[in-house]
């Protein structure tokens, strides 16, 4: 097969880091769900589930760096998993991390409730003042663009540019984008952080995360998460491979439907605003289209005049769900679930209202949701 890197994304996301089954010869790579190996004779580290290094846990990790355009990957058992095992192998007692005030509420809460427990010291910036926060102590920024669940866009170049001046590392969270819309490495991006369990996966049946970095990173990561014990099971990584295999045509249908719902949305009576980067009114509209060359995503929000939760309960086919990525829409008041654990002043500050509504856009017919949407209001 051509190197992952000379694939095109449609193509790598069937063929790279899929091995198939090399005894019988079957297209599908087998499950191979032994927590017991040989450790002798075998190339390489032993392998145990532990150690990130089992087949199945391997041909997704190949898969998902061959679509971020990264050296090497780790799958891990969550998103949460992911992120916090990545912050604390790069951070001591006595660090300070800068961090993007609107992100992920469980990402804020674990910022909030563990890092101090540690020793090390926070600040929480809009996506202007990040060298303004910067001090002798600093050694991580860390963005979320788009943003949960405001899409708020930020310059991942700008800020890949402020870290190298400064010798920081960085890193991003990029589920809502996915590796289709968005590749922060080729940006300047260190680490590239994903909650697998939404486009990853994106069948709303299994729980996974990943991180996508240098080989040298990925060995530190590595030596922290074998400890910290956030593994995933054979069985879920061979969903999570069958998963990625569609990828790429789940996230453009979600792309263009999500479009066409912003623009529904953005001309309606009931509608006071609409979060989405790919309407041209969006504050970063501009910088979206050139960091998101895959396209804008399946994710918008919008304030509603009346009451949220009538809405929500009107609706017929879009279902209330607190997760997001799947091939079916879904909607929920962030306010209520994903952002519960901040405070009413920290969502205000960052837009999070109870009249604020997700949707998490899926691959039905475009027309067909915006109908449900009608009847509903």
């Amino acid at each position: 097969m051509k190197n992952a890197s000379t694939l095109s994304k449609l193509t790598a996301s069937v063929h790279a880091g899929s091995p198939g089954d090399p005894q019988f010869k079957g297209t599908v790579t087998p499950i191979f769900p032994s927590s017991a190996y040989d450790y002798e004779g075998i190339e390489g580290a032993t392998m145990y589930p532990r150690y990130y290094n089992t087949p199945n846990n391997k041909a997704v990790a190949q898969k998902l760096a061959a679509l971020e355009n990264a050296e090497e990957g780790l799958v891990f058992s969550s998103g949460m998993a992911a992120i916090l095992t990545s912050i604390f192998t790069v951070l001591r007692s006595g660090d300070h991390a800068i961090f993007q005030s609107d992100l992920y509420g469980g990402t804020h809460s674990a910022i909030v409730h563990e890092l101090p427990r540690f020793g090390m010291t926070y600040t929480f910036v809009d996506g202007q003042n990040f060298e303004e926060a910067i001090r002798p102590e600093t050694r991580l920024i860390y963005i979320e663009t788009p943003s949960n669940p405001t899409l708020k866009i930020t310059d991942i170049k700008a800020v890949a540019a402020i870290a190298k001046k400064h010798n920081l590392l960085t890193m991003i969270d990029n589920t809502f984008a996915s590796p289709v819309n968005q590749n922060p490495i080729d940006l300047g991006i260190d680490i590239v952080a994903h909650s697998g369990t939404k486009y990853i996966g994106g069948h709303s049946d299994l729980c996974c995360g990943a991180v996508l970095s240098s080989k040298k990173l990925c060995a530190q990561i590595r030596d922290s998460a074998l400890h910290f014990g956030g593994s995933l099971d054979a069985h879920t990584c061979w969903l999570v491979e069958r998963s990625l295999k569609t990828i790429v045509l789940r996230v453009r249908q979600q792309n263009a439907n999500a479009m066409a719902i912003a623009e529904f949305l953005a001309n309606d009576e009931h509608v006071t605003r609409v979060y989405y980067p790919g309407l041209p009114n969006h504050p970063g509209h501009d910088i979206a289209k050139e960091q998101m060359p895959g396209g804008f995503g399946g994710m918008l929000s919008f304030e509603l005049k009346g009451d949220a939760h009538v809405f929500m309960s009107r609706l017929r086919l879009i279902k209330r769900a607190i997760s997001l990525g799947g091939v079916e829409t879904t909607v929920t008041s962030p306010a209520k679930t994903s952002h519960v654990k901040m405070t009413a002043a920290e969502r205000a500050a960052i837009g999070v209202s109870d009249q604020l509504i997700r949707l998490s856009v899926g691959i039905e017919d475009a027309q067909d949701l915006i109908n449900d949407i009608k009847q509903a209001f």
